[in-house]
């Protein structure tokens, strides 16, 4: 799986989303088989084996990835970045779990690649969205371990749908300190 999938691609909107990876799944079931197994080999009582099954359980729900979606909106003059997690979702029942980035599209200057260090499992690639504000954001909360050329390839499609290789020569980089509070981070 790449990067992240396009959902939506107009001349006005660029919806992309990302869902948890094969790696996230196979957790999940390997840690949960663990817990299953433990309960169903032991002989201890059934509080214990239902304690090793909802603890497996608990732990391979928790390295699941989250559920992301990117919305590029040049009508409404907007990027919106969603997040979604499972866990949290459990832990709070059903009342949190989503994360919301909203800013306005008019000060985003730029989009690049980064590397980052994923412990045990080598480099990952995240694509960095940078404000004038001098905000910058990851697109997506974890990198991916995927080769660069696909998060290299959403940045691209992010520059050419948003006209950015154009803006790079524009004056107006300045920001008033009243434009500062136009991002604004919201958890529903």
């Amino acid at each position: 799986m790449g990067y992240m999938v396009v959902e939506a691609h107009t001349a006005t909107l660029l919806h992309l989303k990302r869902s948890p990876g094969y790696r996230s799944w196979s957790l999940l079931v390997g840690i949960s088989s663990v817990g299953l197994a433990a309960a169903y080999y032991s002989s201890d009582s059934w509080m214990w084996k239902l304690f090793y099954v909802t603890g497996c359980l608990f732990v391979a729900i928790q390295n699941v990835e989250e559920w992301e979606e990117a919305i590029f909106n040049k009508t409404a003059g907007s990027v919106i970045l969603k997040s979604f997690n499972l866990y949290t979702k459990i832990l709070t029942l059903w009342r949190k779990g989503h994360e919301q980035v909203v800013a306005q599209l008019k000060h985003l200057r730029a989009v690049s690649v980064e590397e980052e260090k994923v412990r045990y499992l080598g480099k990952g690639y995240l694509v960095v969205l940078r404000f004038a504000t001098g905000f910058s954001h990851p697109l997506t909360q974890s990198a991916t371990l995927s080769g660069r050329s696909d998060a290299e390839a959403v940045a691209e499609l992010l520059k050419r749908f948003l006209d950015l290789d154009e803006k790079v020569g524009c004056e107006d980089d300045e920001v008033s300190s009243t434009d500062s509070d136009e991002v604004s981070f919201e958890e529903h």
